[in-house]
């Protein structure tokens, strides 16, 4: 089966840091490389590392070769991607000594491409098929809806969160998947709305406490996390996500899949870096061979 992705594409300014700066502080880099990001980039590179064959829906800017052919090099299609005039979407990344970040997004041709030939690319889809989706990206609604009445499972990230734009696509998304913080901030938003969950399944990833897959009927399955030493944690949760969505459209069952998610996270956040992080699927299964 083919795992599409309809995602942002970004250029990363990543900066090493002593620690991360107050309001009104200035500070000197210890390190500075540029890489690919977004949180499409980084599910796609995720998910076609840990072994699925995935095509990607997004759009760069005028000065996108670079970020295509970085993901050219991770197995990733690009023919669904549009160039259109402008910039490409970018972030600046600091990451602390401990592994933490603080980023800026400018959203750039991310949230100016066309839907048609989104809509058009997907149309090649076949039933059983998985969409991934994020909210950094124009026409979410439109490409879930249409995914949905294709037959595909869609899998949606509600990051970076917007209550608003997961109300309007919560209708269409098969497997919503957030952290805690986010999952609290959907309950305080939408209360009595939710019901027992509001999609047919929805995975919480909690850090270093493991993750949740939490699916309407079922008993809820929690996974723990697998002992790591943290360098750096952009791009964790684009990682679980990708490895997740690879794992079951291998075929895998839901608390084995989870399983080998958490261990592709554990493995990303011990290097630096995001979508060049992320672990191929020898590396995970090896690990989790050898943690039982």
């Amino acid at each position: 089966m083919t795992v599409w992705c309809f995602g942002s594409i970004n250029i990363d300014h990543v900066y090493e840091m002593d620690h991360l700066p107050a309001a009104g502080e200035t500070l000197a880099a210890r390190s500075y490389r540029l890489e690919l990001g977004g949180k499409g980039a980084n599910q796609a590179v995720a998910c076609a590392r840990a072994g699925a064959a995935l095509r990607l829906l997004g759009a760069v800017g005028t000065d996108g070769g670079a970020a295509l052919q970085a993901l050219g090099g991770h197995q990733v299609d690009c023919g669904g991607v549009q160039r259109i005039a402008g910039a490409t979407g970018h972030a600046i990344i600091l990451v602390d000594r401990a592994g933490e970040n603080s980023i800026v997004i400018h959203a750039g041709a991310n949230r100016a491409l066309e839907p048609e030939p989104v809509l058009a690319a997907l149309a090649a889809a076949e039933i059983g098929d998985l969409l991934l989706m994020q909210n950094e990206t124009s026409h979410q609604v439109e490409v879930a809806q249409a995914a949905m009445g294709l037959g595909l499972e869609v899998v949606y990230s509600a990051a970076p969160f917007d209550i608003e734009a997961l109300r309007a696509v919560l209708p269409y998304v098969s497997i919503l998947v957030m952290n805690a913080v986010e999952a609290a901030q959907m309950r305080a938003a939408l209360g009595d709305e939710l019901g027992e969950i509001p999609v047919e399944t929805l995975v919480i990833t909690r850090g270093a406490e493991g993750a949740s897959w939490i699916a309407r009927g079922t008993p809820e399955i929690h996974v723990p996390a697998l002992p790591t030493q943290a360098v750096d944690t952009t791009g964790a949760g684009d990682c679980f996500t990708g490895a997740l969505a690879a794992a079951l459209d291998g075929g895998a069952e839901p608390e084995a899949a989870m399983r080998f998610a958490t261990a592709a996270a554990s493995l990303q956040v011990a290097r630096p870096g995001a979508a060049a992080a992320m672990p191929d699927r020898d590396e995970i299964v090896t690990l989790l061979g050898e943690s039982g």
